[in-house]
């Protein structure tokens, strides 16, 4: 197959928007994983501080370590969901960003 200037035009145009669309994919996705991270950041700070002041007002020891352990066994659940959740949005990025490469290079691999 010989390649005319215009398929080469049209193939650059197709890549150009391709890769355009690309980065907006990231950056809408980057923004996405930034504002999730931060608000498990701010969620768990204020958990955190909260169960400082249980802890101060807090006359036993054993009332103490049941409080600390709920805080424990509580946290790792959170953190576990979390991580779960970020994951996920690491996927749909991923896909997202590929998506518009794979329906350019589509268009120039020959059908079988």
């Amino acid at each position: 197959m010989v390649a005319t200037f215009e398929s080469v035009q049209l193939f650059g145009k197709e890549q150009m928007a391709a890769f355009t669309t690309a980065t907006d994919a990231i950056a809408k996705g980057w923004q996405g994983i930034a504002t999730e991270t931060t608000d498990y950041s701010k969620k768990s700070f204020e958990k955190t501080r909260q169960l400082t002041e249980k802890l101060i007002g807090v006359k036993k020891l054993e009332d103490a370590i049941a409080l600390q352990s709920e805080f424990a066994k509580t946290s790792y659940e959170e953190f576990i969901a979390e991580s779960t959740k970020i994951g996920e949005l690491y996927t749909a990025l991923a896909k997202e960003v590929f998506k518009p490469m794979e329906t350019a290079a589509k268009v120039f691999t020959p059908s079988a």
